[in-house]
């Protein structure tokens, strides 16, 4: 019996981060020249969310990221691409059938999925974390040809695998969702997508009232962790405090890493408008953010570990995230009144 193989012609590239890794290579697929990080930034990949009251893995719930699907969704919108979303699929074997048809078309496809399971992951690289995303390019057999692009070169999964990982259970369960590029027309102008991009950024970051989103919510949760080791003893406030490094470090690329992916965005989009002041400013501020970040998860983890010195105690943790808060502050601040 003859084996059916179907293989795109698609250009797997490593990235800093997997949304704005694949929706950048889909677009490069389809002839327009994007980096990741104008991706991210277009698309509004940076946010920030503290929910105190609703735990995930046993502690408050905190995500540097915006939703699955938002960076793919938002940068197609912003740029007049035309592409179909389609956020859940009841019926597993239909969504295969679905994603079969595509590559059948010579359509590339961008999928969620749980990475619990992800076979070509190392161990150690392995939680339950659902919001993970990766593009099929091509089948052979019972095989998908995947471009994952946490990993140095493309990966293959097996129908049942890669069917388990788009059904993965618990917190945002991908639920098939998957995603492609129907249409893109040449000469596309990504200038006003910049700008539309930068503005939901600043109202995401500073203009939504509630206060645990956005730089509310970091100063909110700057105040909270001073509290922690009294209000719930040194053992759980150890363990929230990890959940900070962990989503700051290593979920989802993790929200120093983004703020780098942020900053790297705003110099391109200052470099594209004429080496625009204001913008440069800002993405020389985000980096710096992004070092003071990456200051506080390491002095965070010698805590963790009781590695720490006498003074690195929970109120300097408080302050440096508060720090932290108001440099962001700025640069959203400084975004808001820039005059494209």
């Amino acid at each position: 019996m003859e084996t059916t193989k179907t293989i795109i012609n698609y250009t797997h590239r490593q990235a800093g981060h997997c949304e704005s890794g694949a929706t950048s290579n889909l677009f490069k697929f389809y002839g327009l020249d994007i980096s990741e990080p104008m991706a991210f930034g277009i698309g509004n990949g940076l946010y920030f969310s503290y929910i105190p009251f609703l735990k995930i893995m046993f502690a408050p719930m905190i995500s540097f990221r915006n939703l699955p699907n938002t960076v793919f969704k938002r940068a197609t919108q912003y740029l007049g691409i035309e592409a179909t979303v389609i956020k859940k699929i009841k019926d597993p074997k239909e969504a295969m059938a679905m994603l079969d048809r595509n590559l059948e078309q010579g359509i590339p496809t961008g999928m969620q999925v749980g990475v619990f399971q992800l076979t070509f992951f190392p161990p150690e690289y392995r939680q339950h974390y659902n919001m993970h995303n990766l593009v099929a390019f091509g089948k052979e057999g019972n095989l998908y040809h995947i471009s994952d692009t946490v990993m140095e070169f493309p990966q293959v999964l097996t129908y049942d695998d890669l069917l388990r990982v788009r059904y993965a259970g618990g917190a945002f369960a991908p639920q098939g969702k998957m995603y492609w590029i129907n249409n893109l027309k040449p000469g596309i102008d990504i200038k006003p997508a910049i700008i539309k991009g930068i503005k939901k950024t600043v109202y995401e970051m500073i203009g939504i009232p509630f206060p645990l989103i956005g730089v509310k919510g970091l100063k909110w949760m700057a105040r909270d962790l001073k509290k922690w080791p009294k209000k719930h003893g040194n053992e759980k406030a150890s363990f929230y405090l990890g959940q900070i490094l962990r989503m700051a470090e290593d979920f989802g690329t993790g929200g120093a890493g983004f703020r780098y992916i942020y900053g790297a965005f705003l110099k391109e989009a200052g470099e594209l408008f004429g080496n625009h002041t204001e913008l440069l400013e800002a993405a020389d501020i985000m980096g710096k953010t992004a070092n003071k970040w990456r200051e506080f998860t390491y002095i965070g983890a010698r805590n963790c570990k009781n590695r720490s010195k006498p003074e690195e105690d929970y109120g300097m943790l408080s302050d440096m995230l508060m720090g932290i808060a108001q440099n962001e502050e700025i640069v959203y601040r400084k975004l808001e009144k820039i005059k494209f």
